[in-house]
């Protein structure tokens, strides 16, 4: 690999650096779903869903890298391959899908908010009673049914919405689902009675659910502060939606679809149980994992990711290629390991 001599820094830490976190630090995800998919495919192995196992025992065992550094010699890895097996509970690949959804907000939010300005986001969140997990999939369909009736409400704010499906696994071994719900509204429902309490959002729930128990909802208002200033888009650690954060629109709209799009099923449920995520891949196959609707259809596809690699939000300060380097993953040491023969 040739790199310039103005690089002699870097040339040294890939010298005395074996693994992929001591070269670049934010990449740490990757080892911890990597590991992370290696327990689900041993589910899957002893569940007999050897079609899965063997899918996800390739998924993103090599990963090749873009070399990159900045100006000041900061060392840049941009991820350029690697093979994805796009089982939907693999941990690397739904992970890999957040960030793909969470980049095409990056790009339409900020146009979104500038055609827009007088809109305000509400975050909800809209759930049911638990349910045997063998009955997921008919609970789901009633969902999103009673959703569709929602929509169709006269009294639904919402000029557009995103929504995804989280499912959770009971202490029981039951299934929670339920929905995060990003929801634009224009600024005068918070007039009069234009506006929704919680309990109210709670009643339209189920008269749409058609149920005789009051379902739980929670409702915040995405807290916006107009600013001029050039800010960078917060981490995660930095959310707390419904509290007054000094945001610009696009800061705090992006941070609640971070909270809408985080994942459709945390890691330690998908590892909880052989039984239970066998049965939990048959409950939601082919069913859609996130929707939008009105006004963020005119900016954004619904379509689920293809390209699990290019993403905008890893993207950011590309600086000169410089070459390649290649990092296997060691099972042994649980972590991604830098290939000498590079």
């Amino acid at each position: 690999m040739k790199v310039k001599a103005k690089t002699d820094t870097v040339v040294a830490v890939l010298s005395d650096s074996n693994h992929l976190t001591d070269i670049s630090p934010r990449d740490k995800p990757w080892d911890i779903h990597r590991h992370q998919a290696n327990n689900v495919q041993a589910l899957y192995q002893a569940a007999g869903a050897k079609r899965y196992a063997e899918r996800m025992q390739d998924c993103s065992r090599l990963l090749d890298f873009a070399l990159n550094v900045a100006d000041e010699g900061e060392l840049k890895l941009r991820l350029h391959g690697a093979r994805f097996c796009r089982v939907r509970q693999c941990p690397i690949c739904q992970w890999r899908r957040t960030l793909m959804w969470q980049s095409r907000f990056h790009k339409a939010i900020p146009k979104l908010v500038a055609d827009h300005p007088t809109l305000r986001f509400i975050f909800l969140t809209l759930t049911v009673r638990n349910c045997e997990i063998e009955e997921l999939r008919s609970q789901l369909t009633k969902m999103n049914k009673a959703w569709k009736r929602l929509c169709e409400r006269v009294d639904f704010p919402a000029v557009g919405w995103v929504k995804s499906v989280e499912v959770t696994r009971g202490s029981d071994g039951s299934a929670h689902p339920h929905f995060h719900c990003l929801l634009a509204v224009k600024s005068t429902y918070f007039m009069g009675t234009n506006y929704l309490s919680q309990a109210k959002w709670g009643q339209l729930w189920q008269e749409c659910l058609r149920i005789d128990y009051p379902p739980i909802v929670h409702v915040q208002t995405v807290k916006l502060k107009r600013s001029t200033k050039s800010r960078p888009l917060v981490t995660n650690k930095q959310i707390v939606l419904g509290d007054q954060l000094e945001l610009s629109s696009t800061d705090a709209v992006m941070s609640a679809v971070k909270e809408v799009l985080k994942y459709s099923v945390k890691p330690s449920d998908l590892t909880a149980n052989k039984e239970w995520l066998a049965e939990l891949t048959k409950q939601i196959h082919k069913t859609r994992a996130v929707a939008l609707g009105g006004l963020f259809r005119e900016y954004l596809s619904e379509d689920e990711p293809e390209d699990l690699i290019h993403t905008e939000l890893e993207e950011e300060e590309i600086t000169e290629e410089l070459g390649h380097i290649l990092f296997d993953w060691v099972d042994s040491a649980r972590r991604y390991t830098q290939r000498q023969d590079n």
